[in-house]
């Protein structure tokens, strides 16, 4: 059995993604709407893509706060619309585009951006916006990681809940679009799986 358990998108949305289970080995991917009946139990881990219906999520938030009361992680991307846990917050986006309000600055050091050039979040093929274009809310506690802009919003944050469990929410496109990547941004992938699967700090 695997430590991570990763949701498939919905199908027919995020088909372009690589397949991380091709760059990692401690992974089990389910389908979808499968993660009604798993047993998150058997994980420690568990890795949410964008393309999530939320609102099926939200109907499991129960399943999910428990998993987390349990000590369990939730690596969670993409826009909240719909706040499907207590800890999270509707997606703001940035007031202004350019290209200095979508400049990634890290904000503390953490072992899934270790060795990542921030630059290289900021440009992707050239293009800035790629990697987020807002924030969702961290609530009080979390640990900023990555920011946006001169006002560094806080894209990326770590939160560890007093219930138990902690929650890594990136405000964008998955993480895992960068699995096999030629730059820094490689790292990322085999980075959060290790760490998510509670093999560094």
């Amino acid at each position: 059995m695997a430590s991570c358990l990763f949701l498939k998108p919905i199908k027919g949305a995020g088909g372009d993604l690589p397949d991380i289970t091709g760059f990692v080995d401690d992974i089990d991917e389910i389908e979808h709407y499968a993660l009604e009946t798993a047993d998150l139990s058997a994980y420690r881990a568990l890795l949410v893509p964008a393309h999530l219906d939320q609102r099926f999520f939200g109907t499991l938030t129960a399943k999910v706060s428990a998993f987390l009361d349990g000590g369990g992680t939730l690596v969670f991307n993409g826009h909240v619309a719909w706040p499907m846990l207590p800890e999270f917050s509707p997606f703001v986006v940035l007031p202004k585009v350019t290209l200095e309000t979508l400049e990634v600055h890290r904000l503390a050091d953490h072992p899934v951006f270790e060795g990542v050039d921030p630059r290289q979040l900021t440009y992707r093929r050239g293009v800035a916006g790629f990697y987020a274009r807002g924030h969702n809310p961290p609530p009080q506690g979390a640990v900023a990681l990555n920011g946006l802009g001169p006002e560094r919003v806080p894209c990326d944050w770590l939160y560890h809940r007093p219930a138990g469990g902690r929650i890594l929410m990136h405000a964008g496109n998955d993480l895992w679009m960068y699995a096999g990547a030629a730059d820094t941004t490689a790292r990322i992938v085999p980075q959060l799986c290790r760490w998510a699967a509670g093999r560094e700090a």
